[in-house]
């Protein structure tokens, strides 16, 4: 005879290929011997991960915060090829970008990214003439081959019908071109996943307080879990620095005598309510090198960017008074006053580019990856674009198999021999997905609402319809986190099982859009971390 059991409470049923637990996670860190261990959890570290996990290599990854959790979820949102380095010369570094953009929306992760047409602005007495301009938007998208189109220029009121918001004030033409977009955290996110399951081994909020070493080699390192202070140790044969901002920080751990390899630059961004519909994003050039961006993102308007040398903590970088006035007041060159308004400000973060060491204007700087090798034998990465986050995957698997002694070059698939073009976790048709959402989503249950199954099929691509059957399964699930955002309940719950979310910012900030959206509430956050807190 069988006995009844009560109902589990809402939001505690297992899910099938959950991740493992932290402890159980500590205890295999602990335990193996890695071939590589990669420090740091932002873009870097990520797909560098994954790809030495796709190679072959017995791989592990520990970050002191979130995955994504700094510069990595702090960008300007583009897939995009550079037009403003075509200003200083780099036309190899667009044609590389644009390749790299093409093959992420369209290859690895259409369910993440998004077309995005630009409009530049040209505006009397701006710092370029409509010539220029339209010259420039053309050799961008010949360096694109063509495949999206021509850049070309518009007359004013065809661009007013598409940006509402456009101040037409003296604006002379309007020069078109075509981009990309996504969510950078949850793009992250799918990437951690994917090095998951090519065998990766992770840990988040798990932060590196001393390297090791045999015989002056750096072998490993120590690691506190900041969860509940735990202590364990990770042993490795190769161990790779990407932890971005910090990675002067941890090359003074292996040598104290290290010189700064780097140099910092902060961005700042603002996120506003929108007031009307726009279906272009602008880009407007502020002086010779400088565009500011005013781009629809996330059902809202995402302005920025700053470019000013910072000398601080890493940790402590912050949006300031400043900062917000600049954005703003530099918006305003493009974009009416009554959009521009602080009352419709949601959010405000900031990041900070990690560029080459040197002197010179940090906004002429180039966007380059470098490689180095300290004094113990640990690689350190720092610097790059978003677009070529695959792209420094490889070159960094370039850089070891041809390290001294080729220490791993044996155990590891070239990267010719790897798929140029491995699809992420998800990989769909979001316009499909966000559809059989709505009709069928193959699970019991009512017919999910479009503005959530257009948002999950966006953020999760195919894996939209494991939260579909969270929702049916638990009808608690399946009501809206909040009434004005298109998340739902069934996302805290696959954050905590299958996307390590630790805390309360993890979920809102990264995981889902309700902290820039700015309804995080008091009672939405204990609710969170009352779900965080069931797990098996």
């Amino acid at each position: 005879m069988t006995t009844p059991q009560s109902a589990p409470a809402p939001g505690t049923h297992p899910t099938a290929g959950a991740n493992p637990g932290r402890a159980e996670t500590r205890d295999e860190l602990g335990r193996a011997t890695y071939d590589l261990l990669v420090i740091g959890g932002g873009i870097l570290g990520i797909t560098t991960a994954w790809h030495a996990a796709q190679s072959g290599l017995r791989v592990a990854m520990v970050d002191a915060g979130d995955f994504a959790g700094a510069t990595s979820s702090a960008s300007s949102k583009l897939l995009h090829g550079g037009l403003r380095y075509l200003q200083t010369g780099a036309v190899r570094l667009v044609a590389e970008n644009h390749l790299e953009r093409r093959a992420v929306s369209r290859d690895v992760a259409p369910h993440l990214a998004n077309p995005l047409t630009f409009y530049l602005p040209v505006y009397k007495g701006g710092p370029h003439g409509a010539a220029k301009l339209g010259a420039g938007v053309f050799a961008y998208s010949a360096l694109s081959a063509f495949r999206d189109g021509v850049g070309h220029v518009i007359s004013p009121s065809k661009a007013a019908r598409d940006v509402p918001e456009l101040r037409t004030e003296d604006l002379r033409a309007v020069a078109v071109y075509e981009d990309g977009q996504m969510n950078d955290a949850r793009m992250a996110l799918m990437t951690v996943r994917a090095a998951v399951e090519a065998g990766a081994t992770v840990l988040n909020h798990a932060e590196v307080t001393g390297l090791r070493f045999t015989r002056g080699r750096v072998t490993g390192a120590e690691v506190r879990d900041r969860t509940d202070g735990t202590e364990f140790g990770v042993d490795a044969r190769l161990v790779l620095n990407a932890t971005g901002p910090w990675v002067d920080r941890l090359r003074r751990m292996e040598d104290q005598a290290a010189d700064p390899s780097i140099r910092l630059s902060k961005g700042a961004h603002l996120v506003l309510r929108r007031t009307a519909p726009w279906r272009a994003a602008l880009a407007t050039p502020i002086d010779k090198y400088r565009i500011t961006f005013a781009l629809p993102w996330e059902d809202m308007l995402l302005l920025g960017t700053t470019d000013e040398v910072y000398e601080g903590d890493p940790a402590d970088v912050r949006v300031t008074e400043a900062d917000t006035a600049q954005i703003l007041d530099e918006a305003a060159f493009s974009v009416r006053d009554q959009q521009l308004s602080r009352d419709l400000i949601t959010y405000a973060f900031a990041g900070l580019r990690v560029l080459p060491g040197g002197p010179g204007d940090t906004a002429k700087a180039k966007r380059e990856t470098v490689v180095t090798e300290g004094r113990g034998g640990m690689l350190s990465v720092a610097g790059g674009k978003w677009t070529t986050f695959r792209h420094i995957g490889r070159t960094v698997m370039n850089k070891l198999a041809e390290l001294p002694g080729r220490p791993l070059a044996d155990d590891m698939e070239p990267m010719s021999s790897l798929p140029r073009r491995a699809p992420l976790p998800g990989f769909a048709s979001r316009g499909a997905v966000a559809h059989r959402l709505q009709a069928d989503a193959g699970v019991p249950g009512p017919r999910m609402a479009p503005d959530t199954a257009r948002h999950l099929a966006g953020h999760y691509g195919s894996l939209a319809f494991d939260i579909a059957r969270l929702a049916a399964e638990d009808p608690e699930l399946a009501g809206r986190i909040h009434p004005d955002a298109p998340e739902i309940w069934a996302q805290v719950v696959y954050a905590r099982d299958h996307e390590w979310a630790q805390d309360v910012d993890d979920v809102l900030r990264r995981r889902t859009t309700l902290t820039i959206r700015g309804l995080d509430t008091p009672e939405i956050r204990a609710r969170v971390e009352r779900l965080l807190a069931v797990r098996d």
